[in-house]
């Protein structure tokens, strides 16, 4: 594998080019459609236009993710500039959300590093330790509402105009985020001189919130699955993380196409540096890690319930699960108290 694995983090400059085009092209016609639809034929059209313009601002995302990883073009300097711009269209800070994103990658799976770059995942212990405010508040914020509903359109288009978490790492977060926040404002002032302020966030707020929520909705199931990997730092390692943390998200080909692979997280983890477009390769080679971690598209939707890694079963159960276990214990120690109770009682 290893073998493989070092063939395949070689980019080729003329595909990155390439899938640059076929991506960013259809974007933008998709857009100035939705500008022509609003006026020429009504606001359904527009909004239906919007899925599809989400699906290639996602994979837009994931041109930037991969530049972040240093794996799109050869030279770094490339690699940062390309994403810094793709970084406006996408409201993402590409210099901070880099930083962020390393730390994910260096600390998934590690029970005792959460926090950074990772959706909040409590321990059943924790999450019992809590008063019930506390359980409250953890129950909201994992509700599928809060998750992929208010959550998406508060992380892209409110929480990243400030480098939240690296407040105090300096000013190269704050950099990041101002530049973006600048060239953001430049274009959407342009547009709205251009169209109106009334139809550009009808264009464009729809776009941004559908494809925060595929984004989020893809870095959940990446992480969030019932046999996921969770490990103390003592016990934690990078390729076991990797390849049991990650779940390999398989998805029909059409969704596989506008998630740019992303599903392949497992090898993703196990070898950051490989483009999304040779990825592939790496599954051809080795057929075995195919069903590591295998979610399919249906099976996905089961995962939305999963809130809480229970330590001693090592699996991510429901909130409901836990109830479960909870009463069982409970019906557990009242029948073994029985017998000694009718003892004394004679």
């Amino acid at each position: 594998m290893r073998k493989t694995l070092a063939r395949c983090r070689e980019p080729s400059p003329l595909r990155s080019i390439v899938e640059i085009v076929i991506t960013a092209v259809p974007f933008i016609a998709l857009w100035a459609t939705m500008w022509a639809a609003l006026t020429f034929v009504g606001v359904w059209l527009t909004l239906l236009l919007a899925i599809p313009a989400a699906g290639f601002l996602v994979r837009l995302f994931l041109i930037q993710h991969d530049c972040g990883h240093d794996s799109f073009f050869r030279r770094r300097v490339t690699n940062d500039w390309v994403g810094r711009v793709i970084g406006v269209l996408t409201f993402t800070p590409y210099d901070y959300w880099r930083r962020r994103h390393a730390a994910h990658h260096a600390t998934s799976g590690n029970l005792d590093s959460r926090g950074i770059g990772d959706v909040t995942t409590l321990t059943v212990d924790e999450y019992l330790e809590r008063g019930r405010w506390g359980r409250l508040l953890y129950w909201l914020s994992r509700h599928p509402a809060v998750l992929f509903g208010l959550g998406p359109g508060y992380l892209f288009i409110l929480e990243q105009r400030l480098p939240i978490g690296l407040m105090r790492a300096g000013w190269s977060p704050w950099v990041s985020t101002m530049a973006t926040n600048a060239a953001i404002l430049a274009i959407a002032a342009g547009l709205m001189w251009l169209i109106g302020v009334g139809p550009f966030l009808i264009i464009q707020l729809p776009i941004l919130i559908f494809a925060a929520t595929i984004g989020v909705w893809l870095f959940f199931v990446q992480h969030q699955f019932e046999e996921t990997h969770w490990e103390k730092a003592g016990d934690w390692r990078h390729s076991e993380a990797a390849l049991h943390g990650s779940s390999h998200y398989d998805l029909p080909g059409v969704l596989r196409w506008f998630s740019a692979n992303i599903g392949i997280h497992h090898v993703h983890h196990l070898a950051s540096r490989i483009p999304y477009y040779r990825l592939p390769e790496v599954m051809r080679s080795h057929p075995e890690l195919h069903d590591l971690g295998r979610l399919t598209f249906w099976q996905s939707f089961a995962c939305v319930r999963l809130a809480l890694w229970d330590e001693g079963n090592r699996r991510l159960i429901s909130f409901r699960d836990l109830r479960r276990q909870t009463a069982a214990g409970l019906r557990q120690r009242a029948a073994l108290s029985t017998p000694g109770e009718s003892a004394a009682g004679a």
